[in-house]
């Protein structure tokens, strides 16, 4: 298996489809469209979930990085 640093992993997301969690439990899942050395990460083509539920969908979305509890890929 190959290591990978999350830098790594982040540039490989660019421009795909992410999951993003925040602290507070709210999801949120779109396309990466860039991200910056404090976690802010802008999203596109984006929909919040709240308890699993879908909530809101908007165009463009600007997460601050100190609320990211983590970035996955998308399936």
């Amino acid at each position: 298996m190959e290591k990978k640093a999350p830098s790594d992993f982040l540039k490989s997301v660019l421009g795909r489809p992410v999951d993003v969690k925040l602290n507070n439990g709210v999801e949120y899942k779109g396309v990466l469209a860039c991200l910056d050395g404090f976690m802010n990460i802008a999203m596109e083509q984006t929909q919040e979930y709240v308890n699993g539920q879908l909530k809101a969908q908007y165009g463009d979305c600007f997460i601050r990085g100190n609320n990211v509890l983590y970035i996955s890929a998308s399936k």
